[in-house]
């Protein structure tokens, strides 16, 4: 038996006859030993038909319209068949009816397609659940996907069911010698390629996922962060050009709430607020993960707000592009004497460890002070911070034992 052959074959519904005797004809179609059935929306006499000529007779108007469009159902199927055979590798008896009724199978979805289907319902939902920067940094790894696809198979797009583990590999080893990403990134775009390929099983496009046996290179980065000698250090500092004492304020200020460039960018005077227990709190949203930050203000916080208060604007802190900000922090730095790269990063992981963690703020309020939507974010970034801090304090007790 041949089980690439396509089988057509009309059946009637005996059991459904209707009040003027006649049946619903049905259409039957098996490739793959696998069968689809179908209505054909037409209905004939069970006594006028011959099921091995698969028509009705005797001739007459009503049989030669009935033999007429089944006629016209086979052809359509065939050809349907045939567009299948030259365009694809591989389709099932489901993909062979879903093209008779004009209908794209969802099997033959290519993967930039799903990819740009993401993106756009993505968009829908910047500033409601998602960051222009999120959009961005997705339309960044679409670009990425197409790249590698024209490059290793000079190809416009790629069929899901061609993706395996090869692909995932060759495209991982494409980001770092010919995009020349560092380990970090690569990471990133290959975890949000592999959400679309997610969202490709949990459609039915493909039944397997090409990611199982691949490996993520974990990332081995030391957290930087300014001890207390060094914070100390900068804010005893009085600076004579008046744009670093602003600069060195504002990290100051971010040393002691944990807000990222963007939130600090961003703080209204409408976002102080008077909290449950009478004393100031920021209440604002963070841009990234459209979490509610609620940051209890510190002395040294409010002392640079109140320096900075200017009652015609909305702002609170003065305002400098993340790059001259950056770079402003880098003439600090040699001014000052700390050896340390600074950029506005380190101040919001000086709050986690410095100003939180040593002073024995859980790890759980760390999490929530700094706005991650999932606390294992603060325990993969922060953990061996913490284990420094418990040998601190068994360090400590070791030598009252004694």
């Amino acid at each position: 038996m041949n089980n690439n052959k396509l089988s057509i074959l009309f059946l009637l519904q005996k059991v459904k006859l209707n009040k003027q005797g006649k049946c619903p004809i049905k259409c039957r179609i098996t490739f793959h030993q696998d069968r689809k059935e179908f209505s054909t929306g037409l209905f004939v006499n069970p006594k006028q038909w011959d099921s091995r000529l698969q028509k009705a007779k005797p001739p007459n108007q009503e049989n030669s319209f009935i033999n007429t469009q089944l006629g016209l159902i086979k052809n359509e199927i065939n050809q349907a068949f045939l567009f299948l055979q030259v365009n694809e590798e591989n389709f099932d008896v489901g993909d062979i009816y879903l093209q008779y009724k004009g209908d794209v199978s969802i099997r033959t979805k290519t993967i930039l397609e799903l990819f740009k289907e993401h993106n756009d319902r993505l968009e829908k939902l910047v500033g409601k659940e998602y960051s222009i920067a999120t959009l961005w940094k997705f339309k960044q790894a679409r670009d990425l996907v197409k790249g590698f696809i024209t490059f290793s198979f000079t190809k416009a797009d790629y069929q899901f069911k061609d993706l395996d583990l090869k692909f995932v590999q060759d495209y991982e080893f494409y980001l770092k010698t010919e995009k020349s990403l560092a380990l970090a990134t690569v990471n990133k775009m290959i975890q949000r390629f592999r959400k679309v390929v997610k969202i490709a099983i949990s459609q039915g496009i493909i039944d397997r996922d090409p990611f199982v046996g691949y490996k993520v290179k974990r990332v081995k980065k030391e957290i930087v962060y300014l001890t207390t000698e060094e914070l100390k250090k900068l804010e005893m500092y009085q600076f004579k050009a008046e744009r670093l004492q602003t600069v060195a304020d504002m990290f100051i200020f971010c040393c002691y709430t944990g807000l990222a460039y963007n939130e600090m960018t961003n703080l209204e005077k409408s976002h102080i607020v008077k909290g449950f227990d009478g004393n100031e709190w920021i209440n604002m949203k963070r841009l990234k993960t459209q979490q509610t930050l609620s940051i209890p203000l510190l002395t040294k916080s409010k002392f640079i707000i109140e320096k900075y208060n200017n009652a015609h604007e909305v702002k609170v802190l003065p305002s400098f592009s993340n790059q001259k900000f950056n770079a402003y922090l880098k003439e600090i730095a040699d001014i000052v004497g700390i050896e340390k790269r600074l950029t506005h990063h380190l101040a919001r992981r000086t709050f986690a460890t410095t100003v939180l963690l040593f002073n024995d703020v859980p790890m759980e309020i760390v999490s929530e002070l700094l706005g991650h939507s999932k606390i294992t974010i603060t325990q993969e970034h922060y953990a061996k911070v913490v284990n420094k801090k418990v040998s601190e304090q068994m360090n400590k007790l070791n030598s009252k034992l004694k």
